[in-house]
């Protein structure tokens, strides 16, 4: 029998990659088990913001730019700020992140980064085949969609897209304690889309503008209604832009575990791990990774129960409403955050909630519609 080059091969060197690696690297079960992380770019560029709530200290504390104990949730007609209890709502910086996770596994001796592009992965011959050369290994972990997953038509998909500006102001403006999760009061054409208001310091924030849809816009658009956001509801007249940040974070309830075997599982956004209800990652890969690498020290397969079911259906319900009545969102979103403690919101969200407890939360939400997407889905 042939050696493998590696024991494990982590093929995406991104969040759900480095997450994994880190926590493989932390575990004395995996000591002497030499791994690759192959990925096509190092990452050295400023190139988003991952934001996240947690109870508690957490894991990566020491990188946070910034945390806040309350949110704000506004409408036309609705305005709540509600203390977020045990929690707190934490931002930190994708390459604060990369470049901790890669000096910490540069220490180690069992962990090697390789510059590549994978294209495609042999589950018999159990070889990775990329542009620049080939890597055989015992169990890949692998962050690459499904490429045809957005064109499917069996499925809902929901984009989750935004622009960001990083800002500065002349005058204080901001309550650096409070964050500002969804402001549904610059609209745009029937669809379903916010402001998001991450204050840093009282005359410095990012304001994002976010779309649910299921369609893209141009690149002007984000930055007009962003303008009119600054100017008609936060009153400010004064400010230069910093910086800004971009992107498209998949919504779907496309079916990425299935491509999972006894020789590769899918992490990432190529697992379906972010949460196609909300479009989080970071907290939720960070579960995924816990519950995998349990599963590998208890014998099973890595992919083992790693999706709950019940959540999954809710997630593909919710999806198809906000796909065919996309006008729905700012309704549904408020009565979701007036009707419930944001505590079990998150727990919710989190899929940590009893069948009891979601009941009451879908009761809050109640349209025709639903019971349409239900039938759809179900």
């Amino acid at each position: 029998m042939i050696t493998p080059d590696y024991y494990y091969v982590i093929v995406g060197g991104g969040l759900a990659g480095l997450q994994l690696a880190s926590r493989i690297s932390q575990d004395i079960f995996f000591k002497g088990k030499k791994i690759a992380i192959i990925d096509p770019l190092s990452k050295s560029i400023e190139d988003k913001t991952w934001c996240y709530w947690e109870k508690g200290k957490g894991n990566w504390d020491d990188l946070t730019i910034h945390s806040w104990k309350k949110a704000g949730l506004f409408s036309s007609e609705i305005e709540k700020i509600t203390d977020l209890g045990e929690y707190s709502y934490k931002m930190l910086s994708s390459i604060d992140f990369n470049e901790a996770i890669k000096k910490q596994l540069q220490l180690k001796e069992e962990f090697i980064f390789i510059e590549d592009e994978v294209e495609k992965i042999d589950p018999v011959t159990r070889t990775a085949i990329g542009k620049n050369g080939s890597y055989t290994a015992t169990h890949f972990f692998d962050s690459r969609p499904d490429p045809g997953y957005m064109e499917h038509k069996k499925y809902s998909m929901i984009h989750q897209h935004f622009k960001g500006w990083m800002i500065e102001t002349e005058k204080e403006h901001f309550d650096p304690s409070m964050f500002t999760m969804m402001d549904f009061r610059i609209g745009y054409k029937n669809a379903t889309c916010f402001t998001y208001v991450l204050p840093l310091s009282p005359k410095k924030a990012l304001v994002e503008y976010t779309f649910f849809t299921p369609f893209l816009t141009e690149e002007d658009v984000y930055d007009k209604q962003l303008e009119k956001y600054l100017k008609q509801v936060l009153k400010i007249q004064d400010y230069r832009i910093l910086g800004t940040e971009s992107g498209n974070i998949p919504m779907t309830d496309f079916p990425f575990e299935e491509q999972n075997s006894d020789y590769i599982t899918k992490i990432g956004t190529g697992g379906g791990w972010v949460k196609a209800s909300s479009g989080y990652s970071f907290k939720n890969s960070e579960k995924k990774i816990d519950q995998l690498i349990e599963n590998i020290k208890s014998g099973h397969k890595p992919s083992y129960r790693l999706l709950n079911k019940r959540f999954r259906k809710y997630d593909a319900i919710f999806l198809h409403v906000l796909l065919k009545r996309n006008d729905l969102g700012e309704d549904l979103f408020m009565k979701l955050y007036t009707r419930n403690s944001i505590q079990d919101i998150f727990r919710f969200l989190d899929e940590e909630t009893r069948f009891s407890e979601d009941i009451k939360i879908m009761k809050s939400l109640f349209h025709p519609q639903f019971m349409k997407s239900f039938f759809k889905k179900i």
